[in-house]
């Protein structure tokens, strides 16, 4: 029986995929195998000795301490694209927030309250003061075409947008999915010159933070409209401030607005909503139990983010599971113990990622004894082994 535990309410559809007879399910958990889990911040949290795998049902992982995890050997899941589709309409309609002028004209609109018959009159003398612009003709930057950008991009064609993607390191996935008419900016310099709106949809890393600052808006053409539905700090305050107050510009659109961003003139702030959807918040709990799943009963690893992806079908006999660093010599010595204890191979599988190698093996004959685990733990740069028994 393994053990889950919950940190935030996940979607009952997700839940119901950890069948009764095999997993046991609750907020409060000693010693969890897995832990399912939204917004809860990790950091501070004790990891048990007993845990195995962090499923994160959606794809930013900032609540979660990474190199913690991966020191002790415990996989971290996130859900790309099952949001993707929630935070697209939600960029879609940041455009049309920026470009007419709709939020503060409702605004306005609710001030008549009292007004009486004069309302119709007062609404038609001042809508003159919130006239926008058509998105139809306009052309859209997008910095990063994973699943939500390529999502994107292809909304925006099919509004008649003239669209520019820039993304150096696109999966080949991605690119089957994407538009044939969306074009492509060899460098970030040609994608901003031209845009009136820049959507970034890339993760916030070291690399990545304040990524749209003062020298990315000064390629940019004056009055341009910045739409920032991926993490807070990849836009720079300081700077994005600066901007919006010269008029280079005219419009900041954010789904993660702090105070200092709540005081800015010309800012949409969105507080946060992008995955918040009903199908959003379904998609994302499925996703995250069924990765969860295939691990712990399969050893199977898919849309990790600090282990490599790695899938073998189980041939029916017992598996091994072996997380090591990424040095030379690491399988041998890993085979060499397994023969010494009269262990058969009958299939192997070995993938890396970055300092980390991770390996399914699949052998013949009677399951080892659980003393194996200690033994593949004494090889110098082994962190993790995990015996899955014979079906």
């Amino acid at each position: 029986m393994f053990k889950i535990q919950t940190l935030n309410k996940i979607d009952s559809e997700g839940l119901k995929l950890f069948l009764a007879d095999k997993y046991e399910i609750a907020g409060d958990m000693a010693n969890p195998d897995a832990i399912v889990v939204r917004s809860a911040a990790m950091h501070d949290m004790e990891m048990p000795s007993s845990l195995k795998a962090i499923a994160r049902a959606g794809a930013g992982v900032n609540n979660i301490p990474i190199e913690k995890c991966t020191e002790k050997g415990i996989v971290v899941f996130n859900t790309p694209g099952a949001n993707a589709n929630a935070v697209k309409e939600l960029v879609i309609a940041g455009m049309l927030l920026s470009s007419r002028g709709i939020a503060p004209s409702i605004e306005w609109a609710k001030t008549l309250i009292g007004k009486g018959s004069e309302v119709p009159a007062l609404i038609e003398d001042g809508k003159k003061n919130y006239g926008g612009t058509e998105i139809k003709g306009k052309t859209l930057a997008i910095i990063g075409l994973g699943a939500i950008g390529v999502l994107i991009a292809n909304a925006a064609q099919a509004l008649e947008m003239d669209v520019v993607g820039y993304d150096p390191y696109i999966s080949v996935t991605q690119a089957w999915h994407l538009s044939r008419n969306v074009k492509k900016a060899e460098s970030i310099e040609s994608l901003l010159s031209n845009a009136d709106f820049v959507s970034i949809n890339v993760p916030q890393t070291p690399e990545t933070k304040g990524y749209i600052n003062k020298n990315t808006i000064k390629m940019m053409k004056d009055g341009v409209k910045i739409l920032n539905f991926a993490r807070g700090g990849l836009v720079n305050n300081k700077d994005i401030k600066e901007a919006l107050e010269s008029g280079k510009v005219s419009c900041y659109v954010t789904d993660f607005p702090d105070e200092e961003v709540l005081m800015m003139k010309n800012v949409v702030a969105i507080p946060h909503l992008g995955a918040s959807t009903e199908e959003s918040e379904t998609n994302c709990a499925i996703m995250a139990v069924e990765q969860v799943r295939n691990y712990l009963e399969k050893g199977n690893i898919v849309n990790s983010v600090n282990f490599p992806t790695a899938e073998m079908d189980r041939n029916g006999g017992a598996r091994i599971l072996i997380a090591n660093k990424n040095v030379p010599n690491m399988v041998g010595q890993i085979t060499s113990k397994l023969a010494s204890e009269g262990i058969n191979i009958a299939n192997m599988l070995n993938k890396n990622k970055s300092d980390i190698a991770y390996n399914i093996i699949d052998i013949d004959g009677a399951d080892p004894s659980d003393t194996l685990v200690e033994k593949l733990l004494s090889i110098d740069g082994v962190f993790m082994a995990r015996i899955l028994h014979s079906k």
